[in-house]
């Protein structure tokens, strides 16, 4: 079983969810929101990399994927997101954390099947995917489906790297 951190990044609510998986199936461990409080930005930044970096040492994942940026009509907004991302990005890289991006459609496709999907749709299809009793909040299901796309990515390059494997030994 390997451990996956995944975080939903953002400079009001931050979520993280972090799922064990075998390649087969995928375990929920925790997930939550963080409600990034402070007076100025670099507080901001400066909790959201503490509080990761407590959860990494305290829960020991191996892997970590957030979202990538995406394009808000508010300049402003998308360059707050990007900090955040940043902060979290550095809490991975400084617990020696491969870190893996995943653009927003590419995770909805992942999970639900449409890369258009909605809030509650990923909210839905995370609950089901991981047996789930409750429907997690939305920024936590947001991060538990950027760890589950992750292990759906790592699944296919395995089997990819099977499949060549196997037959370059037919080749030869």
């Amino acid at each position: 079983m390997i451990r996956i951190l995944g975080i939903d990044p953002g400079s009001r609510f931050t979520g993280y969810g972090l799922i064990d998986t075998d390649g087969q199936r995928a375990r929920y461990v925790t997930s939550g929101c963080l409600r990034v409080n402070g007076d100025s930005l670099p507080e901001k930044l400066g909790l959201i990399f503490s509080e990761l970096t407590t959860l990494i040492s305290e829960h020991k994942p191996v892997q970590l994927a957030i979202e990538n940026v995406f394009m808000h009509r508010n300049a402003d907004s998308a360059l707050k997101l990007g900090q955040a991302r940043g902060a979290a990005i550095c809490a991975g890289v400084t617990s020696q954390l491969p870190v893996a991006e995943y653009a927003p459609r590419e995770i909805k496709q992942a999970v639900v099947g449409k890369g258009s999907a909605d809030k509650q749709q990923v909210q839905h299809m995370v609950r089901v995917l991981l047996n789930l009793s409750e429907t997690p909040q939305a920024d936590a299901a947001d991060a538990l489906a950027i760890a589950l796309c992750h292990s759906y990515q790592q699944q296919a390059i395995e089997r990819v790297s099977a499949a060549q494997k196997l037959r370059r030994g037919r080749l030869r």
